[in-house]
């Protein structure tokens, strides 16, 4: 029977970011991302060195689906944390995933992914400001981390703050919407 590596790495890929998402890079099996991906556990380390560059490899293609599905327009911010929104609300596994690199990876290795990703959007938001576009109140790291916050308030929000609220997915999309609008609210170039 011939292998196809491809389609290998492809389920290895798949079972890895269910379980990774799921559990974290300490708490992730691969005896169970081995099992759901149908393959010998041997064949992770051979395709991936070890756990934690399986999970750099995921979260690096997390991060470039991010980069093609999520566009990123400095000129409008409102509409791209609303598309952040959509995206953390659309898949959950997404959201947990970069809960996960922050907690587990906080002192470690750049991932060019990641160093890539910031890269474009800070320059992006630069060139914004410099062209008289948006806001110099925060600078474009302060602007970023805050658009990226509020894009995910509601998915970080504590399950008994959620229970108490029934509120529609449209709604808390408009409310990240506004919400960064009024963020840049005193408008381009002021400060």
């Amino acid at each position: 029977m011939v292998r196809d590596s491809g389609q290998t790495k492809a389920r290895l890929l798949e079972a890895a970011t269910a379980e990774l998402a799921e559990h974290g890079i300490a708490g992730a099996r691969v005896d169970r991302i081995a099992k759901a991906a149908s393959v010998n556990k041997q064949l992770i380390y051979a395709y991936f060195g070890n756990k934690d560059a399986l999970f750099d490899t995921v979260f690096s293609s997390y991060v470039g689906h991010v980069m093609d599905d999520v566009d990123f327009d400095a000129t409008d911010l409102p509409a791209y944390a609303g598309r952040l929104f959509d995206r953390f609300e659309d898949d959950p596994a997404a959201l947990r995933l970069s809960t996960w690199y922050r907690l587990e990876r906080p002192q470690g290795m750049n991932l060019e992914a990641v160093v890539t990703l910031n890269e474009v959007r800070l320059d992006r938001l630069r060139q914004a400001q410099r062209a008289g576009l948006l806001t110099t109140h925060f600078d474009p790291v302060q602007l970023l981390t805050l658009i990226q916050a509020v894009a995910t308030s509601w998915a970080t929000t504590n399950p008994e703050f959620s229970a108490t609220t029934s509120t529609s997915r449209a709604y808390r999309r408009r409310t990240v919407i506004a919400a960064v609008e009024r963020l840049l609210a005193d408008g381009p170039g002021q400060t």
